[in-house]
């Protein structure tokens, strides 16, 4: 049984529906503190639509908090839905169920036509890669260096830093060769930042572009 009240007492639906940010942000915690599973389809329908960013990451605290046999599957319902934010908080939050079986489905949505939902998509790939496939990953991950503004290129180049210096390194220093000088920067700033996680801002990459128009980098020199 929901830990909600009924009758005259107001419910978890209609909290969820208060217009203050506040309201909802204590609704969900308190579900998230009595979890139960009578709340699931409440929790996840509201993912889609929740403007407020710390009432969605309470929401993802709450529904980790539910049975994971019960909550993955629903989840993965949300990949199919056409809310971009419901397939990329269901993302975020698969990521911190830990559950790699679902790496698959969380990899068909690389290519989403959504950027926001590919950045999303990006993060919880390398948190739930299987051991053995970091090296597929950061292939496929690397095909889109140089793309996208600078929030999506450095989405990308922290992507690939979480795979670590082992597996990144290699496929960093193929890209450093590459034709497009777009290409070559974002693979000489993701460098940067894998040798100084502090590095990590739109100056890493500007700095990187810069130098690889001044013929800086290896593959200038080469």
């Amino acid at each position: 049984m929901s830990g909600w009240a009924v009758g005259d007492m107001p419910t978890l639906t209609s909290y969820l529906a208060d217009p203050r940010p506040a309201v909802r942000l204590r609704a969900v915690m308190a579900a998230g503190t009595s979890p139960s599973v009578d709340d699931l389809e409440l929790l996840v329908e509201q993912c889609a639509v929740e403007p407020d960013l710390q009432v969605r990451e309470m929401l993802t605290w709450a529904l980790i908090r539910l049975p994971a046999a019960v909550v993955v599957p629903r989840l993965l319902r949300e990949l199919d839905r056409p809310e971009a934010q419901a397939r990329s908080q269901a993302l975020h939050t698969l990521s911190k169920t830990h559950e790699t079986a679902v790496y698959p489905q969380v990899v068909a949505l690389l290519g989403d036509d959504d950027p926001g939902v590919v950045r999303t998509a990006w993060r919880a790939a390398v948190v739930l890669v299987p051991s053995g496939s970091e090296e597929s990953l950061a292939r496929m991950l690397a095909v889109q260096l140089g793309q996208g503004d600078r929030e999506t290129q450095l989405a990308l180049s922290r992507a690939l830093v979480g795979l670590g210096a082992g597996v990144v390194s290699p496929v960093l220093a193929g890209a450093a060769s590459h034709r497009s000088e777009a290409v070559r920067a974002h693979a000489s700033a993701t460098e940067e930042l894998l040798r100084d996680p502090d590095a990590g801002s739109a100056l890493a990459l500007e700095r990187a572009r810069r130098e690889v128009a001044l013929g800086r980098t290896r593959a200038a020199k080469g």
